[in-house]
């Protein structure tokens, strides 16, 4: 009786591990198709739970047709049921193509024909709660072995952020097979959020621990919420664990707050760099205080979005009470992602011939003559943005950012936008240009010549009004590409360059007039100091609040940072100027006016 028992037993095992054998190598279509046939509910849910962490494109298209009555059982003439979808369009008599659940072929007739069926001619395969659940499930883990590392990080990181104790032994087991770094990280940090879910203790201060050494600012609620529980529980271990998470995670919370706001005062200081250069240049060369230098960064953004609709579909504006059409070239994909690459340089031009014309109308008549010619450049810039919003529309307008510079670079958890480490490399490279232009060119040469003595410049021979002329343009020409630039951190309106005219001369002025090296300091520091202020005003003013007279006033200024931070500034620019009036570097001139 013992051996009958014994070989019956051999026998039963024999047949799990060939059925389970069998099902490990069904594909998922097999799977998908074997539930679909099967009579228990429970059976059905056995085999679509087989999927679960499995990465084949056909299980999302098929679970999504089943749980949308778009799967059905086709009764052949011999009576077996198989499990079809309907593809394709429908003919005139509503029937479509058949393709079989399992194979993902089209279902044939007897003479070898693909079949063509008609929805209403078929049965839905049946489901309910239960089941879509064990759906939902298997398509929340779909993503777990996806292709590509961010899809991969993104479900890790939803499933983690739910705290969902079942799905832990797939994130573990993911773990094991997984190769990217990013992605493991995201793994180790979504076991630990939901292992602190787990009733034992052993587990929770290991997942603290865990969430300690990596530092993960998505787990500051959980690690909250957890020491507070330890806490109410009188877990003393579990709190000083807890407690010990969370002072490392604000630590590294501030630190990436701190280089992200230096990181963004460097790009702004970067703008800020490009438009004061041009700035610099005529206002230390020809004394000219230019009010429509801002215009010219207008102008440059415009010019952007003007290129990337010539590389799109093309635009109408209005011209002088015409209808204007700039016909497009119909570019699509890689080829229009071009589109920034060209704006830069026909930015500058744009700018440029701008800024020349500017120069021969008005400002070569009033050279030497500091308040007329701010007043008349005043007046221009004011025409110039009603010419802006009478093309344009007074509305702004979006100019998208090519595929390129619309991403980011992560590096320990500092997010660094591609298109502000653009603007960044580009200021670089202008600064470097405008030294060899100034250094190693004939017109550089003129330019110095004619900024330390343009009397004595002029009676060698030097044509000081092509000089002045050829600045303006190159000055307005910089200002275009400070535009361009722009428009790809915020959007394009008839007022942009309104908001960094005052910066720019700010720039010029502590920098040290007509002094490049004193610009690009100053461009930098400014706009280092205006990021930082704005990023830390909101937590540092409520705490001068006990000030007589001025506490209340600070507090409610710091709610709006942006103006606090640049009033402190324009503050502390006075204050330096009146230590230092000639700015950081002076400028030595040969001129005895001066």
């Amino acid at each position: 009786m013992n051996h009958f028992v014994r070989l019956f037993s051999t026998a039963l095992l024999l047949a799990l591990v060939a059925t389970a054998a069998m099902r490990a190598a069904d594909t998922p279509r097999q799977s998908i198709a074997r539930a679909a046939l099967a009579d228990d509910a429970a059976k059905k849910r056995e085999y679509i739970a087989e999927l679960m962490g499995q990465a084949d494109p056909a299980i999302a298209p098929l679970l999504e047709a089943w749980r949308t009555d778009a799967l059905f059982l086709y009764v052949a003439p011999d009576g077996a049921k198989v499990p079809v979808i309907l593809t394709g369009e429908k003919d005139e008599a509503g029937t479509q193509t058949a393709a079989r659940i399992d194979t993902g072929t089209a279902l044939m007739d007897a003479g070898g024909k693909p079949l063509r069926l008609v929805v209403a001619d078929l049965t839905a395969v049946d489901h309910n709660a239960s089941l879509r659940r064990a759906m939902k499930a298997v398509l929340d883990l779909a993503d777990l072995a996806a292709p590509e590392p961010e899809k991969r990080i993104k479900a890790i990181l939803t499933i983690g952020l739910t705290q969902d104790v079942e799905k832990l032994p797939a994130l573990r087991a993911r773990l094991k097979v997984e190769s990217d770094e990013a992605v493991k990280r995201a793994l180790r940090e979504s076991i630990a959020i939901a292992q602190l879910k787990d009733p034992a203790d052993d587990a929770k201060l290991a997942a603290l621990v865990e969430l300690k050494e990596l530092r993960s600012l998505a787990s500051t609620d959980f690690l909250t919420r957890s020491l507070k529980e330890s806490e109410d529980a009188k877990n003393p271990p579990l709190a000083a664990a807890a407690r010990a998470a969370l002072k490392a995670v604000e630590t590294h919370r501030d630190a990436v707050d701190f280089f992200g706001t230096l990181f963004r005062g460097v790009s702004l200081g970067s703008i800020l760099l490009v438009a004061a250069l041009g700035l610099a240049i005529t206002f230390g060369l020809m004394r000219v205080i230019n009010m429509a230098h801002g215009e010219m960064i207008a102008v440059g953004a415009y010019t952007t979005y003007l290129v990337q609709n010539i590389f799109g579909t093309g635009i109408t504006i209005p011209f002088f009470g015409f209808s204007l059409p700039i016909f497009g070239l119909n570019l699509k994909g890689a080829a229009y992602q071009w589109y920034f690459i060209a704006a830069l340089p026909c930015s500058f031009i744009a700018a440029a011939l701008v800024g020349i014309a500017l120069e021969r109308s008005v400002i070569r008549f009033l050279y030497r003559r500091p308040l007329e010619s701010l007043l008349a450049t005043w007046g221009v810039s004011l025409v110039m943005q009603q010419g802006l919003r009478l093309m344009f529309g007074a509305n702004n307008v979006q100019v998208s950012s090519p595929a390129y510079l619309s991403g980011n670079w992560l590096v320990n958890d500092i997010i660094l936008g591609w298109n502000r480490v653009f603007v960044i490399g580009f200021a670089i490279l202008i600064v470097f240009g405008m030294w060899l232009v100034l250094t190693k060119t004939p017109l550089g040469l003129l330019i110095r010549a004619s900024m330390q003595n343009r009397t004595m410049a002029s009676c060698m021979g030097v044509r000081t009004e092509r000089v002045n002329m050829l600045t303006f343009g190159l000055g307005s020409g910089l200002a275009g590409l400070a535009g361009a630039f722009l428009s790809q951190i915020g959007n394009v309106g008839p007022s942009l360059g309104q908001g960094y005219i005052i910066d720019s001369f700010m720039v010029v002025v502590v920098g040290g007039v007509g002094s490049i090296g004193g610009t690009i300091l100053s461009a930098f520091g400014i706009g280092g100091i205006d990021q930082v202020l704005q990023q830390y005003l909101p937590y540092v003013a409520p705490g001068l609040s006990w000030v007589p007279g001025i506490g209340s006033f600070l507090q409610n200024l710091a709610q709006d940072a942006a103006v606090f931070g640049k009033i402190l500034v324009l503050a502390g620019i006075i204050l330096f100027l009146q230590w230092k009036p000639a700015g950081l570097f002076v400028t030595r001139s040969r001129s005895l006016e001066d």
